[in-house]
């Protein structure tokens, strides 16, 4: 077979893994290893069926290689230019690992193949490559939680070490009581009016505490991510309504060079 027959071929192949019901199928099989994969935990399950439940793992394994050694048939090197078939490649080699010896912990990773329907869906890849795309902006904001956690952190243990010594006897102790209080999980009952008690104006140290963290720095969190997935998915239009654009462009210049062709034949 020639180079133009190889290429065809690649081609191919390329179309036939895009095509919805193969991606669709795919999607299946990846969910269907995953209830597998829990079934695999309950030793009674194991105990009636092992053997069957052992051979439909091992046959979803297998549609996962061939699947990946079909992309990198049709891509060739190109493959591992697209990040989520680099981490489809890394995530079906760790299947690959035997999971005996030293290697034992890797039988728990393999439920990290359900993530592969991150990579076979577009709105999940729109919401994690917006994740992605927040993480710089995220970074600022950690930096500055973390500023007001250390500063609330040294004041809490200063005010209420003494008395509370389960609560703010350390740093760390502080620090870790102020990250239950932000989650708002029992800050009030098991923390805030026991210290009350004994500081009745301990609320002037909590109160701005939960309102710059709990509900200032989370939003914005929680902002940033919005915007970034938004980001994301007008650079996911655009580039539809480029290529769609230039697929215009390309078949009306083919158009206009048959239409110069069949002049020049009358002339």
């Amino acid at each position: 077979m020639g180079e133009a027959g190889r290429s065809t071929s690649r081609q191919k192949v390329a179309a036939f893994l895009e095509r919805a019901w193969v991606r669709n199928g795919i999607i299946g099989v990846i969910l269907f290893n995953a209830v597998i994969l829990g079934m695999e935990t309950s030793a009674g399950i194991m105990g009636a069926a092992g053997g069957l439940i052992t051979l439909l793992d091992q046959l979803c394994l297998t549609i996962f290689v061939i699947e990946i050694a079909l992309k990198l048939y049709a891509l060739r090197f190109g493959f591992f230019r697209q990040g989520w078939n680099v981490f489809d490649f890394i995530i079906v080699g760790i299947s690959l690992v035997p999971g005996a010896g030293a290697f034992t912990v890797l039988r728990a990773l393999r439920i990290l193949r359900l993530l592969r329907v991150v990579s076979v869906t577009p709105s999940l890849r729109r919401v994690v490559e917006g994740f992605l795309k927040a993480l710089p902006g995220m970074g600022s904001v950690f930096l500055l939680m973390t500023m007001i956690f250390y500063i609330g952190a040294v004041m809490a243990t200063k005010l209420f070490q003494d008395s509370f010594p389960q609560w703010f006897g350390s740093l760390g102790a502080s620090a870790y009581s102020l990250f239950q209080i932000m989650t708002l999980e029992s800050w009030s009952m098991g923390i805030v009016r026991p210290v009350m008690e004994v500081y009745p104006y301990a609320w002037a140290f909590f109160v701005p505490f939960i309102m710059m963290t709990t509900f200032a720095v989370v939003n914005l969190l929680v902002g940033l991510i919005v915007n970034s997935m938004q980001d994301a998915h007008a650079e996911e239009s655009n580039q539809q309504t480029n290529d769609y654009r230039d697929e215009v462009l390309a078949r009306l210049r083919k158009i206009e060079a048959q239409l110069d062709a069949s002049e020049r034949e009358r002339g």
